[in-house]
């Protein structure tokens, strides 16, 4: 059980580098202006934050 916390936790941290990593500030901007319009911002925020910590 422990594994696939990990593995999922690898997996959202890379989607997330993947999208916020490689984007040009205008992109990080558009992004967070989305996420907070949609609403997205409080719950996908923290998730990331926790996978983040897990997977390292």
């Amino acid at each position: 059980m422990a594994g696939l916390v990990q593995r999922t936790a690898q997996s959202i941290d890379d989607m997330w580098q993947s999208v916020w990593g490689d984007s040009s500030t205008a992109e990080k901007i558009i992004i967070a202006i989305i996420l907070i319009v949609t609403g997205l911002a409080i719950p996908v925020i923290p998730i990331v934050w926790l996978a983040r910590i897990i997977a390292r």
